[in-house]
């Protein structure tokens, strides 16, 4: 079992900056690949970014390549979201999610443990 529990939503104005933290507790969080997603009012959930366990590739959907980063840190149980350049259509809420793997995957069907979310509002 792997609780997760993210962290550093909140409301910006275009064009600012968000870090998002997710916290890991339970089995060896360095065994997990980990991933962002986010789910807008009315949308379906969808990939953000993701990275291998040991944080040495990450992947990015096109719509936030340039923008976001993602990041970890197993000595830290923690994975993050850097977030810069922040649209409107950046609102949603972002979840982050961990699946056994040593390599990292954009399929939300293939991770196991999800965080509860955490809101990020970005105003025009």
């Amino acid at each position: 079992q792997v609780q997760l529990v993210e962290s550093g939503g909140g409301l910006v104005q275009a064009g600012g900056s968000l870090r998002l933290s997710c916290a890991a507790s339970g089995r060896t969080f360095r065994n997990y690949a980990m991933g962002w997603f986010r789910q807008a009012p009315g949308k379906e959930r969808e990939f953000v970014a993701t990275i291998t366990w040991s944080g040495t590739s990450t992947y990015n959907a096109d719509s936030v390549k340039g923008r976001f980063t993602i990041s970890r840190d197993n000595a830290k149980n923690t994975v993050y979201l850097q977030m810069n350049s922040l649209k409107p259509e950046d609102t949603a809420v972002y979840y982050c999610a961990a699946v056994r793997s040593y390599y990292y995957s954009s399929t939300s069907s293939e991770y196991k443990y999800w965080g509860q979310g955490t809101q990020v509002t970005v105003s025009s």
